[in-house]
């Protein structure tokens, strides 16, 4: 028997589409409005899973998913939200508001499949827990949950603390510097996304002139991990297609499009940088007060570095978005590993912010902070 898909879209072409590939696999139930899904679902009919667009007609995607989280019956259903929007913020208020993937258009049809498949069993598993658990509970068996790591914590507190205290001298004489070598504030602050999409503010010593963010769209060319794609997409053939608004994309086309796009952003010789910020930069001293983050606990002492919204926005799919489940800290695998290697791409840092979002533990923690001392006076500045 097959599970029950409600697709929700007003564009009919999408729709289509969607429910053409679909329905080999699923069950597949059709709605061009919400309030039409909700009638169908008020009506008993309980799909495994529901696949809505967050932008319809006189309708917003967002208001689907209060409806279904507030209410009993329908609050466990899986929901993924499709949308042309790359924003991470839009992104982090579905997420923060109950929906349980995000996919951005244009996607390939398969993406989309293993997603609702991954969901369904995922809240099959859910399902079978919460009734062994309530057997436990009638047979007053406890089920054991995972303690919080404390030890990290209290080594994050006890370490930023005591580099905070000895440090104080020398952070008070480069906020003098800065003051003396370029107009502007001492502190950068800058959004990022850490653990679990949380958004905070950084804190870095400011090494780049007054404005310098406006300059980023400029300067594309400049990025040390874009690199020409032509070949790739030409190596990918026109029968890889991916769905959008409009129907049928080339993935091809797409990649061209594309080419020289990174989600990751580093310039070499960077014109932002003042004179004295190429120093605090490459001895890593800007990144001090991020010791502040820690205490605080927006961050830890390792973890996958926090990133800037424009670089987190570009890393949609279910691989590249798993290195948010890691803690976010101020050093961290790619870090040690890939130091004064100017060669490193965006795909090998991914893969690494993953390698320590599946395996960290206490040792590896260690092993990284007794590591990170020795790369802080490599060539390259990350």
């Amino acid at each position: 028997m097959k599970n029950k898909i409600l697709l929700i879209d007003d564009n009919e072409i999408v729709l289509g589409l969607l429910s053409q590939v679909l329905q080999d696999r699923f069950d597949v139930f059709l709605s061009t409005s919400l309030k039409e899904a909700q009638e169908l679902l008020e009506k008993g009919v309980i799909p495994q899973a529901i696949v809505t667009d967050l932008y319809l007609k006189n309708e917003n995607g967002k208001s689907l998913i209060s409806f279904l989280k507030n209410d009993e019956k329908f609050k466990s259903i899986p929901l993924i939200v499709l949308s042309g929007d790359e924003k991470s913020n839009t992104r982090i208020e579905c997420l923060t508001l109950g929906a349980d993937d995000y996919i951005v258009k244009p996607f390939h049809p398969e993406e989309l499949t293993v997603r609702i498949e991954k969901l369904i069993m995922k809240s099959d598993a859910d399902f079978l827990k919460k009734k062994v658990e309530n057997i436990n509970l009638q047979n007053q068996i406890s089920v054991p949950n995972p303690a919080p790591s404390f030890r990290k914590r209290l080594f994050d507190i006890f370490l930023s603390s005591l580099a905070l205290l000895a440090l104080s001298p020398l952070l008070v004489i480069v906020a003098i510097l800065i003051k003396i070598d370029s107009k502007g504030p001492v502190f950068f602050l800058s959004k990022r996304i850490g653990s679990g999409y949380k958004v905070f503010e950084l804190y870095k010593f400011r090494t780049m002139k007054v404005g310098a963010e406006k300059m980023i769209a400029n300067m594309g060319h400049l990025n040390m991990y874009s690199a020409p794609q032509e070949e790739e997409a030409k190596k990918i053939s026109e029968e890889g297609e991916l769905i959008n608004d409009e129907g049928w994309q080339s993935e091809g086309h797409l990649l061209e499009k594309k080419s020289g796009e990174s989600a990751y952003l580093k310039f070499k010789d960077d014109p932002r940088i003042t004179k004295l910020g190429n120093f605090l930069r490459n001895t890593s001293i800007d990144e001090l007060p991020q010791l502040i983050n820690i205490l605080k606990g927006d961050m830890s002492i390792v973890g996958n570095r926090p990133l800037p919204l424009y670089e987190a926005e570009k890393l949609t799919s279910d691989q590249a978005a798993a290195r948010f489940l890691a803690p976010a800290g101020l050093t961290g695998l790619w870090q040690v590993s890939k130091r004064g290697r100017g060669e490193m791409s965006a795909e090998e840092r991914q893969e690494l912010d993953n390698e320590y979002a599946k395996n960290h533990d206490w040792k590896m923690d260690m092993k990284l902070v007794a590591k990170t001392f020795p790369a802080l006076f490599q060539s390259e500045n990350v």
